[in-house]
């Protein structure tokens, strides 16, 4: 197996050490942090996967998840060197997981890959209140608000902001993204949200493409 080969496999172990210690082995290598961010991702899906068949249980799912989120750690420096100034668009944008959702493995794999496009984002973290993502957006004077969802029970709280942005009057001041494995296109539609990403890579073009449409670039 090559090094990369086997840091997704200690990812998907959970075994943070290990880990670590690939991930500054293989950052060193020429092989492009896209490439190694990309076998992560598939990876950290296979966990997924197996957790929904009950292959294995919440503790493992969430110690590959904080393994994997410590490894983007290392490589986010690489990802921003590697990302052509030509082809990226700075905004800032908010990124959370709404209220009463716990999961944050796959914002802040979307947040990752922003940064690496010299996106400026502020990370609330997970289980936040919409009152308080708008709040942010005000406080930090974004331009875009990304909203994770990733249980059906919770995927409400990202139609309570655009409500609430609604009521305040200000909902034209912010492009809203929502995402999340329940989540889709006619759900975004449905909720007055600006646009629907898939995963991290169409998060960003999306980001980019609002960006664009506001005329902050």
């Amino acid at each position: 197996m090559s090094e990369k080969e086997l840091l997704v496999q200690a990812m998907k172990d959970g075994d943070l050490d290990t880990s670590l210690r690939l991930a500054h082995r293989v950052v060193g290598e020429k092989t492009p942090a896209l490439e190694v961010v990309g076998a992560l991702i598939q990876g950290i899906r296979e966990i997924g996967e197996a957790f929904e068949r009950f292959d294995i249980f919440l503790p493992e799912m969430m110690l590959a998840s904080n393994a994997m989120i410590e490894i983007l750690k290392v490589f986010e420096p690489k990802l921003k060197a590697e990302s052509p100034e030509a082809q990226t668009i700075s905004g800032k944008i908010i990124m959370a997981t709404v209220k009463g959702d716990m999961h944050e493995i796959g914002k802040n794999i979307v947040i990752t890959l922003l940064k690496a496009n010299r996106f400026d984002v502020v990370d609330l973290g997970a289980d936040v209140d919409s009152l308080e993502v708008i709040k942010a957006a005000e406080r930090e004077q974004a331009q875009l608000i990304g909203l994770s969802a990733l249980m059906t029970t919770t995927m409400l709280g990202q139609k309570e902001v655009v409500d609430i942005l609604n009521d305040m009057k200000i909902r034209e001041k912010y492009k809203i993204i929502v995402g999340g494995a329940p989540t889709t296109q006619e759900w975004a539609a449905r909720i007055g949200a600006d646009g629907w990403a898939k995963d991290a890579s169409s998060a960003v073009a999306l980001a980019e493409e609002l960006i664009q449409r506001k005329g902050v670039a």
